[in-house]
């Protein structure tokens, strides 16, 4: 398992209006620019030495598609070990931002005029030292082998309710409901589909030796989601799934809209509540009913879109 951490760095006035910690990062396209990077590279390079410090391996540090947002990568490892990183690369990206004057937010959507954070799995499985998901004869192409296939077609089939897990929040289906952005895109899925190189599937294949997973978001546990992505995908296996041809065009299953769109497919699919309640009997009743309440809680709020659109309307 591998995963990339992206977060936004702001700054919150007394009158609660956030901003981007880097008052020059305005770029219009400004994914990938060295301009935004550099003007960070303390803060980076100190989450950096961080990571290395504890032999995570960093390999990339980049700036996102948003403007004051980037990712920082380390090294792929079992499951738990990817999973204990995450928890603690959020904690070290927060105080080293904090030292300096800034926020971190993971938050999925905190602007809404700006790409949103993702929390993206790369996954695959192994037998000792040999993978299981490499096979340069894939006639379709993108160098999967049949078990391989199968565990997308698990992970497909089970979308709708792995949403729930992976993109908790209200706010996380402002970023996978987005049509569009300031920079012209949302990075983020909007059906369970999967392809290859093209980072609006569902599914990525970047290359036969990985699948990556790109509904999740900042929001996440990464202890369950890496537990339902996993049992998605192995129920794919053991029931012989086939996930068809590549998804083209925007084809496929739409994903949840909103949480509770969410919840409610999740307490309709057995294996991913299952692969809840494997920690304990009710979790995955407990989690939808936290869920459902928060769904509620928000929706109960009266907000600026409202009082814009309805105050003087009447």
């Amino acid at each position: 398992m591998g995963a990339e951490v992206e977060y936004f760095l702001v700054n919150r006035d007394e009158h609660g209006v956030l901003s981007v910690a880097d008052t020059k990062d305005t770029a219009a396209q400004p994914c990938y620019g060295a301009h935004g990077l550099t003007r960070m590279y303390d803060h980076l390079t100190a989450v950096s030495g961080a990571m290395n410090s504890l032999g995570w391996g960093n390999y990339a540090n980049d700036h996102e598609d948003g403007n004051g947002q980037f990712e920082q990568n380390f090294k792929h490892a079992d499951a738990l070990t990817t999973a204990d990183r995450v928890i603690t690369l959020r904690y070290l990206v927060s105080v080293l931002a904090e030292q300096r004057d800034m926020t971190a937010t993971f938050m999925p959507k905190p602007f809404t005029d700006r790409t949103g954070t993702g929390m993206h799995l790369h996954m695959s499985l192994w037998r000792g030292e040999e993978p299981t998901f490499l096979d340069g004869t894939d006639e379709r192409g993108l160098g999967l082998s049949p078990l391989a296939y199968s565990f997308v077609a698990g992970i497909v089939e089970h979308a709708r309710g792995l949403q729930a897990v992976i993109a908790p929040t209200v706010n996380s289906y402002k970023r996978t409901g987005a049509v569009s952005t300031r920079s012209g895109a949302t990075w983020s899925p909007r059906i369970a589909g999967y392809g290859g190189n093209d980072r609006t599937h569902f599914v990525r294949v970047p290359d036969g030796n990985r699948v990556e997973l790109r509904g999740g978001d900042g929001a996440a546990n990464p202890y369950l989601a890496v537990a339902v992505a996993l049992a998605a995908g192995l129920d794919g296996i053991e029931r012989g799934l086939d996930p068809g041809e590549p998804s083209a065009g925007g084809k496929g299953p739409e994903l949840p809209p909103t949480l509770l769109h969410a919840v409610e497919a999740l307490q309709a699919d057995e294996v991913i509540s299952g692969a809840l309640d494997a920690a304990g009997p009710g979790v995955s009743r407990y989690f939808a009913d936290l869920k459902r309440e928060e769904f509620f809680d928000w929706h109960a709020t009266v907000g600026p879109w409202e009082l814009d659109r309805y105050l003087t309307a009447f």
